[in-house]
């Protein structure tokens, strides 16, 4: 008989398999993951990067754009980011989420905190939302010097416009970014800081939908599974996963003044019908900011992290960068 270090649970290959002893191992080969370091100065960009610890779980890679030094004559906007993964894979200092925040970086010419975060299925749902909160609650501790509870980074506190803060993510980044935005509708954050905008880049968002085969969709397999191990749910009416279930929050709460999101004609994790039906809701409840919404033809999910080069990714940066730049 196998020992329990091998015996086997939950089997999800290619993403990941979860052993009776609690251990997990996890494909991110499979996706193209792999760590990668940060830089004093990327060869492409010329962004420096570097890594800080935030507590005891949570830790961050900063960004800081090409010619800026810690005198900082003109105060930056900052980016708080989170990576993709299904919840379950990914970190922010994988090469895909590196190579893609260097050049988001260099174009938007803002700071940003790329945030690693613990992940499922060994963590509860509500463990990786709070490693999120916590590492927000952080950068905004930096405003006005904050909280003395809390290490500051120099980059943050000599560089940083704190009434130009943004959140994103792509992917189940853009789940966590939007659970943000509605977190800080009710609670406020260190300094009484603002959310200026939020970026939703093919989120991570499952609804019911007859016209879609969800059985054999791999982003569902993936939901499914967790909700299976945790017990709460039945996987589309969680508020966790779908916006708009009866449960969930109003989306006229969003603690933002903008939102930016943006979806793949050819995404088969996260289908353009359930993310147009995301875009109908936030028109409907009645939230009083800004919605821009970009669908690019042709492209699959998350193109513009995978390959930021090519030029319809570039385009997407770029209007990133314009929202970021926004005043």
């Amino acid at each position: 008989m196998a020992s329990e270090n091998n015996e086997v649970i939950v089997d999800l290959h290619p993403v990941f398999r979860l052993y009776k002893n609690g251990r997990v191992e996890r494909f991110n080969e499979n996706f193209n993951m792999f760590y990668v370091p940060p830089s004093l100065e990327d060869p492409a960009t010329g962004v420096s990067s570097k890594d800080i610890t935030i507590s005891s779980h949570v830790s961050a890679r900063l960004y800081l754009p090409k010619n800026t030094n810690v005198t900082c004559n003109e105060k930056l906007p900052v980016l708080v980011f989170y990576h993709g993964g299904g919840l379950v894979l990914g970190s922010a200092f994988f090469n895909e989420v590196h190579y893609f925040l260097n050049h988001l970086v260099s174009k938007s010419n803002a700071i940003c905190v790329s945030v690693e975060y613990r992940l499922a299925p060994e963590n509860d749902l509500s463990i990786l939302y709070e490693d999120c909160w916590t590492g927000l609650q952080w950068v905004a501790s930096h405003h006005n010097n904050g909280s003395s509870n809390t290490s500051k980074d120099s980059w943050l506190t000599s560089c940083a416009d704190f009434n130009r803060v943004f959140i994103g993510g792509e992917s189940a980044g853009g789940n966590i970014a939007y659970h943000m935005a509605m977190r800080a509708g009710k609670e406020s954050l260190n300094g009484d800081v603002k959310i200026m905008g939020c970026i939703l880049a093919c989120p991570f968002f499952l609804m019911q939908d007859d016209s879609l085969d969800m059985e054999n969709n791999l982003a569902y397999q993936v939901w499914i599974t967790i909700c299976q191990m945790e017990y709460r749910y039945s996987p589309i009416d969680s508020p966790m996963i779908n916006p708009l279930a009866e449960k969930a929050p109003s989306l006229s709460s969003l603690g933002c003044s903008r939102l930016f999101m943006v979806i793949a004609e050819k995404d088969v994790l996260v289908p353009r019908e359930i993310m147009i039906r995301f875009v109908e809701g936030v028109k409907k409840s009645g939230w009083n900011g800004e919605l821009e919404f970009l669908e690019v033809e042709g492209e699959e999910h998350c193109f513009f992290v995978k390959n930021p080069q090519v030029e319809k990714a570039k385009d997407v940066i770029k209007r990133f960068a314009s929202l970021i730049q926004h005043k």
